[in-house]
């Protein structure tokens, strides 16, 4: 059975920084990608970012998040800085067994989902 953890979200003020962190169990980093996505009430889950052996990122989080892997610790991780209130959401990871980089940001070709941590940012 696979279960995804996300830990780390918590309250941040704007210009801040958090890191999230995602440990897997019933499957391993070394043979499936991984991604974070968001959602916020009344919204679809959006893209964050994504890594197989590069990282992919939604254009809004560009230059501020990084996603990372640790097969060591079987975790990936996003780090985010200079935080905005946009960034406010239920934070999620993601992964799949697909490692080729196609579809990263349909939500639909990830068979694993984790429970989700909320992020505030304020103002």
């Amino acid at each position: 059975q696979v279960h995804l953890v996300e830990s780390g979200g918590g309250v941040v003020q704007a210009g801040g920084s958090l890191r999230l962190s995602c440990a897997a169990s019933g499957i391993t980093f070394s043979s499936h990608s991984a991604s974070w996505f968001r959602q916020v009430p009344g919204k679809e889950r959006e893209f964050v970012a994504h890594v197989n052996w590069k990282a992919y990122y939604a254009e809004s989080v560009k230059g501020r998040f990084t996603i990372s892997l640790d097969n060591a610790n079987n975790s990936v991780y996003l780090q985010m800085d200079s935080l905005k209130p946009e960034d406010t959401a239920v934070y999620y990871c993601a992964a799949r067994s697909d490692y080729n980089g196609n579809n990263y940001d349909a939500r639909a070709s990830y068979a694993y989902w984790g429970q989700g941590t909320p992020v505030t940012v304020s103002s």
